[in-house]
Formats: structure tokens, sequence, C-alpha cells
């Protein structure tokens, strides 16, 4: 009965560890050109998403807000950059320690790639990797985390 117990403790908690390691990457991250910011949550299905909360440049030289005209889908193209969801679809991989499975949009080409990411020694610094086909050719960024 104590081994049962035991086992029950033990997997409880590397349950536990896992779910606090995927929120690791919750929070607000300035982006490798230092031009806008994504805030990373945690959907209720668990999955995780990010979206355009700042932008360095918001408005046009007219004034008007910064329109996703890149979009090859012409519905889309008046959608506001700010507040547009770019990263979507991400599944914490435990074993690896990664954000897998999720696709990333690039409102400057129009583009979305599949894409993962991950830490190395500093949780401020996430690696962040969008590719087309095979995940060894693509490009590879670091975002900073703001704790403010």
């Amino acid at each position: 009965m104590k081994k049962l117990i035991f086992a029950l403790m033990l997997i409880s908690f590397s349950t536990l560890g896992s779910a606090q390691n995927a929120k690791q990457i919750i929070g607000t991250w300035l982006t490798q050109d230092g031009d806008s910011k994504v805030v990373i949550s945690q959907k209720s299905n668990g999955v995780f998403e990010g979206k355009i909360t700042w932008l360095k440049t918001p408005n046009r030289a007219d004034g008007t807000a910064k329109k996703d005209d890149q979009n090859p889908d012409t519905k889309l193209k008046q959608r506001p950059i700010l507040g547009l969801y770019i990263l979507n679809d991400f599944t914490f991989d435990a074993n690896e320690k990664e954000w897998i499975d999720g696709t990333i949009y690039d409102p400057k080409s129009g583009t979305t790639y599949k894409c993962y990411m991950w830490f190395e020694d500093d949780k401020d610094v996430l690696y962040v990797k969008g590719y087309i086909g095979f995940s060894i050719i693509g490009k590879k960024v670091t975002w900073k985390r703001i704790t403010n």
C-alpha cells in the first residue's frame, strides 16, 4: 500500500512539474527586431497562442492603423496588425521541453510557417523557429521577455 501511495505521489509531482514548465512561456515578449511585443497565453483547451499587443510604429504615414495588407487572403487584408494572433495551436512537449505543432504568422510577408519554440539557459530568452517543410531549414530568432 505504501508503494502505491508513493507511486501516485510521484506521478502527481511529475505532472505538476510538467505543467509548470509548460507555463514558463506565458508572458510578454519583445520580438527579434524590437518593433513589436507579443503576449503568449494558454487557452482553456491547453494550447498556447500569442498576439501582438504593441507596435513601435502602429500607424502608417497617413496616420491610419497598420493593416494586414500582405495577407494573401483578400478578406483579411483590412484587419489591424495590433491585436493580431500570430502564434497559434502550440502544445508543450514535456520530453523535449519545447512548444511544438504550432504556426507563426509573419504580417510583414503575409506568410504562415510551421513553428516550435524553446528555452535554453535563460528563461527570459525564447527561441522561435519558423519553417516550411522540414525544421532543419528555417529561421531561428530570439525574443526577450518583458518583465514590467
